[in-house]
């Protein structure tokens, strides 16, 4: 049988969205409020779902402890509280934009998981706005 489970969490963070190859006026142009050099910040929500197999003896996908404690290791401790463009060399050279951001989540989890199991990320920046990443 195959299931999917989901966990969620939460943790904040600050960045600014500033392409160096553009000038001050296209990046204003482009990215707005969200190109300040003061940088601003979002509560972020994440969500993490894993689809495979589950397994007979347990009844589980993965035991969502075990996913809650590896998410909260390898991205609550690694992001929260930090500003991305400047704490995390994950985003040394790309724009650390939402859209980045779930792909960079992705390949920090992914290879965590069983072979098999799929992955997918939905990262909510704000209550309207998010990005979805994964391989199914």
């Amino acid at each position: 049988m195959i299931a999917t489970i989901c966990r969620k969490a939460h943790f904040n963070a600050a960045h600014r969205l500033h392409n160096p190859k553009w000038s001050q006026e296209k990046n204003v142009e482009v990215f707005g409020k969200c190109n300040s050099p003061n940088y601003h910040g979002h509560n972020f929500d994440l969500e993490v779902r894993i689809r495979g197999e589950v397994d007979q003896d347990t009844g589980f996908v993965m035991d969502l402890a075990q996913l809650g404690q590896l998410i909260k290791e390898k991205v609550e401790d690694r992001f929260d509280h930090k500003n991305l463009n400047e704490d995390c060399p994950e985003f040394e050279h790309i724009l650390p934009s939402t859209e980045n951001f779930v792909k960079v989540i992705y390949d920090i989890l992914k290879p965590e998981l069983k072979p098999g199991q799929k992955l997918r990320i939905t990262l909510h920046e704000t209550q309207k706005n998010s990005a979805e990443y994964g391989d199914w």
